[in-house]
């Protein structure tokens, strides 16, 4: 439980709680078989670690203000396939960071949309697939599957790169659509 308030894994937790009781010199937490309460040791150190915790929060916020992030809107262009997929939880994730910071987020199509809209200046970051002619700074999140059907008896392998299946005809998907383009480019 603690660990799903705090939006961690359980493992990540339990690392982070020895390395404390390491630091620490001894146990923080008691475990019971339904619940875990602190020492004396975690008591003892529970309201200095409140109070570093209020100070780390109060350091950053005078830190965010002197260069203007405890405030405003950032626009976000992306495709809409990754607004149906990673982009849920990344959300989420930055309204709980940056509650005080509105996103507004615009879907697009296809890449040369997102281009557009980041060459205007109307959009402050991009997510979708790699641009071929953006010249800005990318970071990678991640990959996006494909699900490929075929009929019974297919000789395709379980898993199969776009580039295996230039030579295949295929139902495609229509032309202006984002996915056609992530394709047609790998195929």
């Amino acid at each position: 439980r603690a660990a799903e308030l705090l939006h961690v894994s359980q493992p990540a937790l339990s690392h982070q709680i020895r390395v404390l009781e390491r630091d620490a010199g001894g146990p923080l937490l008691e475990r019971l078989a339904r619940a875990v309460r602190p020492t004396p040791m975690g008591r003892a150190m529970l309201p200095h670690a409140r109070a570093a915790l209020a100070d780390a929060e109060r350091a950053r916020t005078a830190a965010r203000r002197t260069v203007g992030l405890d405030g405003g809107e950032i626009q976000v262009a992306a495709v809409y396939s990754v607004t149906l997929g990673i982009m849920l939880p990344v959300l989420r994730a930055w309204h709980e960071n940056h509650p005080q910071v509105r996103v507004r987020l615009m879907e697009f199509p296809h890449t040369d949309a997102l281009l557009a809209a980041m060459t205007a200046g109307r959009a402050d970051l991009a997510v979708g697939p790699r641009p071929g002619q953006w010249e800005g700074p990318v970071t990678e999140l991640g990959e996006e599957e494909f699900v490929l059907a075929v009929p019974a008896g297919d000789p395709a392998p379980d898993r199969v790169r776009l580039t295996d299946l230039a030579d295949r005809s295929w139902v495609h998907y229509a032309p202006g659509n984002g996915l056609a383009e992530v394709v047609d480019r790998a195929c």
